[in-house]
């Protein structure tokens, strides 16, 4: 996509401008540089590696870089953290960027590391000649050990005094293709006493084989992160680089390679850049750490949630019950409730580990104001309403939101033969149980009241029908229909409702932490086998014609949607988002 075609230009949508009014230190900052002078305009970026499926925690990030550039009338970029090809693949660069956009963000201009790949290497030449950079040839063990460690200094690499001239004859041979993979690297000169370990000497170029997404077999020799960020951070123009706070202590480094290679006093190493047409922004970025978003019930390791798709312990990247953002949208998560929840747990400096209530709080709350209200059986038990004559059919007039009227009306379909759960039966009831027994009474949502006379069984004894009588004047619009009775349950139409598969997702894990690792135990062996249960039910005919992703609140059951892959309107599917309250708790 060109910059041109990536959007509004901005790289912000009205969806984002919530509350220009939030106080948290991110944004406080930026407006004491707004106010100061210090900068004219807010640039951010949002800079994914695609080596794997974006996660709630990502949310969090896309919500701050493109949100506080639409706060402030700047511009925040899509860029692809691509130096590491080995681990990289299209399918996730697609998948990022449907993710932003489902998100309700664009971007201003889609960027990758990768196109500038030339600018860092003659910033690297710059480096070699001013004496700051240096080809080492300590295999990767060896420079383990001249590192040091957090009590005891390094020791100077023996290639360290190598001459200008031999390191930028030895640079242009890596770049060549003449060593194999990690004979030598590229390292920064800087102090192997240091405490902070990430400036004893750090590599900023290795040498790897290995064909490019982008550039093909362009470039034998790649970028090390910290190097790479920095500068397309600067070559961008980015004025607050915002990032999680594992990037804390690598911030002396991302401030050395700004300050050492100093793209803006010298604008020819941008030529590269500026013969392709690419508009150019060079300035100082200011790198800012906030906290990671981490929920209990959840790993969000990459590496571990690849695990989980290949060995088949979950159905893929999009499997309801991933973290993946691809996969909480299947569930039926939506940008309106992460939007919410981003802004409920707030930016700080603290890591913490929250409770997953707050996620599931938070879609809620947002279903709960939105979402049509629908009838659903999950485990249906027959009900005929004996006193009705065969073939009865009529229409009842129910709101599809109670509390807003501008979503109208549907016509619900009522006859003789229904279904109920099978819940709410009970042929021996508990201590307060409210809802139908043998000879008890209960109400039929919008239909009236009914009377169980008798409970019909099979060989086995169990109940497989209920043969009840409803009260004529109980009807809506009667005189008894204000009779008061101690439970209401819903119903669907035997004749007319739609038989559906249900998904009933729960959380993945059984227990709050499951990363600890104690005793042995690993994640894996927390795994919750009552994570998904699939169901056939039956469901009203509203409630089968819904579009792919289209959520609602199936009346004291919980809040579901229509599958995206799988639903179709004479095979309806649907996935339990969330159940209405918080069963984990009662658990507890």
């Amino acid at each position: 996509m060109s910059d041109a075609a990536a959007g509004d230009g901005a790289g912000r949508t009205d969806s984002s401008r919530t509350d220009v009014n939030r106080t948290d230190f991110i944004r406080q900052i930026v407006r004491e540089d707004l106010a100061s002078g210090k900068h004219r305009a807010i640039r951010t970026r949002f800079p994914p590696e695609p080596n794997g499926y974006l996660h709630i925690g990502h949310a969090k990030a896309i919500c701050l870089d493109f949100g506080v550039a639409a706060e402030f009338g700047g511009r925040c970029n899509l860029r692809f953290d691509d130096t590491n090809p080995a681990k990289e693949d299209p399918e996730y660069v697609a998948a990022i960027q449907e993710d932003v956009r489902w998100l309700g963000f664009d971007w201003a201009a889609l960027r990758h590391a990768s196109d500038y790949f030339e600018v860092f290497y003659r910033a690297a030449e710059k480096l070699i000649r001013q004496g700051d950079a240096f080809v080492c040839d300590l295999s990767a063990e060896q420079v383990r050990e001249y590192r040091g460690t957090l009590t005891e200094p390094g020791r100077n690499s023996p290639y360290r005094d190598r001459s200008v001239d031999e390191n930028l004859d030895l640079f242009r041979r890596m770049r060549a293709g003449e060593f194999a993979d990690g004979a030598r690297t590229l390292r920064a000169k800087i102090d192997m006493a240091s405490g902070n370990i990430n400036l004893r000497d750090p590599a900023i170029y290795r040498i790897k084989h290995v064909e490019h997404q982008n550039t093909g077999d362009a470039w034998p020799i790649y970028p090390m992160y910290d190097y790479a960020h920095s500068l397309s951070d600067a070559i961008e123009g980015i004025t607050h680089s915002l990032c999680t706070l594992e990037f804390e202590d690598h911030r002396p480094l991302y401030d050395w390679c700004v300050d050492k290679v100093d793209l803006a006093g010298e604008p020819a190493l941008l030529q590269p850049l500026r013969d392709r047409g690419l508009p150019l922004e060079a300035a100082k970025p200011r790198q800012i750490e906030f906290s990671r978003l981490n929920f209990n019930y959840l790993v969000m390791s990459k590496r571990k949630l690849l695990a989980l798709v290949e060995d088949g312990l979950v159905d893929g990247w999009d499997d309801p019950r991933m973290p993946t953002l691809q996969g909480i949208r299947r569930r039926g998560y939506t940008p309106s409730a992460l939007k919410l929840m981003v802004e409920r747990v707030g930016i700080s400096k603290q890591n913490s580990l929250l409770d997953i209530s707050i996620l599931e709080g938070a879609l809620r709350d947002d279903l709960d104001a939105t979402a049509p209200r629908r009838m659903a059986v999950v485990d249906p038990l027959k009900v005929v309403l004996a006193n009705l004559p065969e073939g009865h059919e009529e229409f009842l007039s129910f709101p599809n939101h109670p509390k807003d009227a501008a979503q109208g009306e549907r016509a619900v379909p009522f006859a003789r033969a229904l279904w109920i759960d099978r819940d709410d039966f009970a042929e021996v009831p508990p201590p307060g149980f409210k809802r139908l027994t043998v000879g008890g009474e209960v109400r039929l949502r919008g239909a009236g009241i009914v009377r169980c006379d008798e409970a019909v069984k099979d060989a086995d004894g169990n109940v497989v029908e209920l043969r009840c009588t409803l009260d004529p004047e109980s009807r809506p619009g009667m005189e008894g229909a204000n009779r008061k009775v101690k439970g209401t349950i819903h119903w669907v139409s035997a004749t007319h409702g739609v038989p559906a598969e249900i998904r009933l997702y729960d959380r993945l894990f059984t227990v709050p932490d499951p990363d600890a690792d104690e005793g042995g135990r690993t994640y894996r062996d927390f795994l919750n086998p009552e994570s998904r249960r699939t169901v056939r039910g039956y469901v009203e005919p509203a409630a089968a014609q819904a579009a792919p992703e289209q959520s609602f609140q199936f009346e004291r059951t919980g809040y579901f949607v229509a599958d995206r892959r799988d639903h179709r309107v004479d095979a309806p599917v649907f996935n339990r988002s969330v159940t209405l309250r918080d069963t984990w708790a009662q658990k507890g």
